[in-house]
C-alpha cells in the first residue's frame, strides 16, 4: 500500500471499487466518474467521496441504515460498505425483519418511481446488501416474463458476482464463474463459464498485481476487488437465499393472472 492510499479511510476506497462501473456507464451517482476511479485506484486523496456517496440513491442509504443497526458512526465505514455490497460479515449479524422495518420507515416518505416496489409484502425479502436491492427492490425481476434477455442480463450485471481469474492480459481478464439464468419460472446460478472482464482505468487498477488464481468480485463485468474464501463463501450463500426468496415471489405472481409485460415497460435502471 503506497503513502497516498493511507491518506484516505479504506471504506472510501472500497465505496469508489464497487460503485464505479454503473456510475461510469451512467446507471447511477453523480457525474464526474473519473474522480471515483482514481479513488478505486488509491489516488485522489482530496475527493469528497462522503458527498459523492450520498449521490447514490440506492447505496447510501442501505448503508446508513447498516451503521445505524451496528451501532457504527460512518456509513462508509469499511466493515459497513463491505457488508451492503458484499454481504461480508457485518450484514450477517443484522437481524433482517428490523434491517426492513427500518429502511422501509426511513424511506416511506419518499415512496415514488425508484421505492415503489419497496412495500411492506416485499420485507420477506429484505436483507442489508446489494443483492436485495438489485433483486428485490429494482423492477427487474418483475420483467422477467416478458421473454426478453434484457432483464436477465442487467439482473446478473448488476449483482456483484465472484469468480476465479483464469487469465489476465494487459486490461482484461478471464474470470470463471457462475452466471444468472432464467428458465422460464426460475433464477438460479448456472455451471461455471469463463467470461472477459475489465479491471483497469486509466488512473490504474483497482486490484494491484492480478494474477491467476485470485478470486474476485466483479460488478458490471469489471473486476472491482479481491476476495478471500470467507467472503466468497459468505457472498454464495446470501446470494442463494436471496434467489430463493426472489423466486418465491416470482411463483406467487404466476398464480394470477395480469398481461404480459412488453418492451415498452423496460427502462434503464433507475
Amino acid at each position: 500500500m503506497t503513502a497516498r492510499e493511507h491518506s484516505m479511510p479504506s471504506g472510501h476506497r472500497v465505496f469508489a471499487q464497487y460503485a464505479h462501473a454503473p456510475n461510469a456507464l451512467g446507471y447511477c451517482g453523480p457525474p464526474g466518474s473519473q474522480r471515483l476511479q482514481a479513488v478505486a485506484c488509491g489516488g485522489a486523496p482530496d475527493t469528497d467521496v462522503v458527498a459523492m456517496a450520498r449521490q447514490f440513491s440506492g447505496a447510501w442509504p442501505y448503508q446508513e441504515v447498516i451503521a445505524l443497526l451496528a451501532g457504527i458512526a460512518d456509513p462508509l465505514d469499511e466493515r459497513v460498505v463491505r457488508g451492503y455490497w458484499i454481504a461480508d460479515e457485518l450484514a450477517g449479524r443484522i437481524d433482517r425483519a428490523e434491517f426492513g422495518a427500518a429502511l422501509l420507515s426511513r424511506l416511506a416518505s419518499q415512496a415514488g418511481h425508484y421505492w415503489k416496489h419497496l412495500t411492506a409484502d416485499l420485507l420477506e425479502e429484505a436483507a442489508p446488501t446489494h443483492n436485495f436491492h438489485v433483486f428485490g427492490v429494482y423492477p427487474w425481476s418483475r420483467l422477467l416474463d416478458t421473454g426478453m434477455p434484457q432483464p436477465v442480463q442487467v439482473l446478473d450485471s448488476c449483482r456483484i458476482r465472484w469468480g476465479e481469474v483464469v487469465g489476465v492480459d494487459v486490461d482484461r481478464a478471464l474470470v470463471r464463474s457462475r452466471r444468472l439464468s432464467w428458465d422460464g419460472t426460475r433464477l438460479s446460478l448456472g455451471p461455471e463459464q469463463d467470461d472477459p472482464a475489465d479491471y483497469r482505468v486509466p488512473e490504474g487498477t483497482f486490484v494491484h498485481d492480478l494474477v491467476v488464481g485470485d478470486r474476485v468480485a466483479v460488478h458490471w463485468d469489471f473486476v472491482c476487488d479481491r476476495l478471500d474464501p470467507d467472503q466468497v463463501e459468505r457472498l454464495a450463500l446470501q446470494t442463494e437465499w436471496q434467489l430463493a426468496q426472489t423466486n418465491r415471489r416470482l411463483e406467487r405472481e404466476a398464480t394470477t393472472t395480469s398481461p404480459k409485460r412488453t418492451d415498452g415497460n423496460v427502462s434503464r435502471i433507475p
